[in-house]
């Protein structure tokens, strides 16, 4: 259910599990984390999905039994945030819960027309991850992160292009090939180089 190809110094990283709206298992965030925690060697890292729907976050029989408040999404969404290359995620739709996470580590994200955000753990009796309240506050500023998080509002891509929580909109049979495009320039450049210019970026 996670499919991983390799090309060189770019690693894609795809959710296929269309038939739950890649909804994640316990499996599968373990997979993911293994995979984000191996991809030091990666100059590029692209994360996807099959399907009208990047993610609806935790698979919810498993979200009852436990997995919403196991530590495996932040340390998935650490070990994204913790690469020394570039990160992006393509989102071919929907984003919802838990699945928030890893998308807010990435360095860039670029979405379909159609997505919708969302991130209903209040409404569900949950905190967020420990990592995501701030993640999105820096991107979005503290109001927005609270209409989300406690407003429990629902943000359509142009909305959300708009208030910084995603970089670019593409039509759904482009957007894995806009990732791939911007990721060029990183590809090409020398990996030190490349990594000391994301850090100047996040302040060093």
């Amino acid at each position: 259910m996670i499919e991983l190809d390799k090309d060189g110094g770019l690693w894609t990283v795809t959710l296929n599990r269309p038939d739950k709206a890649n909804s994640l298992t316990g499996a599968m965030l373990e997979e993911l984390a293994e995979i984000a925690e191996a991809a030091q060697e990666a100059r590029v890292l692209i994360l996807t999905g099959r399907g009208k729907v990047f993610s609806a976050g935790a698979d919810l029989d498993e979200a009852r039994a436990g997995l919403a408040t196991s530590p495996l999404w932040e340390r998935l969404s650490g070990a994204i945030a913790a690469l020394p290359g570039l990160s992006i995620a393509a989102l071919n739709g929907t984003l919802a819960g838990g699945a928030m996470g890893m998308v807010l580590a990435c360095d860039l994200r670029i979405a379909v027309p159609g997505a919708k955000f969302f991130y209903p753990v209040m409404k569900l009796g949950f905190l967020p991850q420990p990592s995501d309240p701030g993640r999105m506050e820096r991107l979005i500023g503290p109001a927005r992160t609270k209409l989300i998080l406690m407003g429990g509002q629902k943000i359509a891509a142009p909305e959300a292009l708009q208030m910084g929580l995603i970089d670019r909109i593409a039509e759904p049979q482009d957007v894995l090939d806009v990732a791939r495009t911007i990721a060029t320039d990183t590809l090409a450049a020398r990996p030190a180089i490349a990594t000391a210019i994301k850090t100047l970026c996040q302040g060093g």
